[in-house]
């Protein structure tokens, strides 16, 4: 396996992930054509954040979007982890625990970075497992949003 930035001409592979992943997650139907246009968006302009990808025998297997916060209290960045998806055939065989540890070696070798976060639906039980048993934790905050 192989964990690498994505490029720009796998976008649709990655829109398609995101339309599976709204739907087991949710049950939400995403817009084809916007999630094709938002994950663009992130290519072609690497301040809204990067896309990362599993690969196995030159197959796509999984992938992520990490964006970026500004902290105030750390004068520092922080690293969202968005967007994963794996494959399910590919599922409780330590991907995501791969991609967490790649991303978080870029954020402990960058000064300007001081963390990762990442949010999950409260009913998404398996993810919540698997956050926890990589040591991230989930009592700190809430999050609350208001989506127009």
């Amino acid at each position: 396996m192989n964990f690498r930035e994505a490029k720009p001409e796998e976008y649709k592979v990655i829109a398609g992930f995101q339309e599976k992943m709204a739907w087991e997650t949710e049950h939400f139907k995403l817009n084809t054509d916007t999630v094709l246009k938002g994950v663009k968006a992130v290519f072609e302009d690497s301040s809204k954040g990067k896309y990362y990808i599993i690969e196995e025998d030159g197959k796509i297997i999984a992938s992520l979007l990490t964006t970026y916060e500004w902290s105030d209290w750390r004068n520092n960045f922080v690293i969202w982890i968005q967007s994963v998806y794996v494959l399910p055939e590919y599922r409780k065989k330590g991907i995501f625990n791969l991609m967490y540890s790649e991303i978080k070696k870029v954020v402990k070798n960058n000064p300007n970075y001081s963390g990762i976060r990442l949010y999950v639906d409260k009913t998404n039980m398996n993810a919540q497992k698997v956050y926890t048993k990589i040591g991230m934790q989930g009592e700190h905050y809430s999050l609350f949003e208001e989506m127009f």
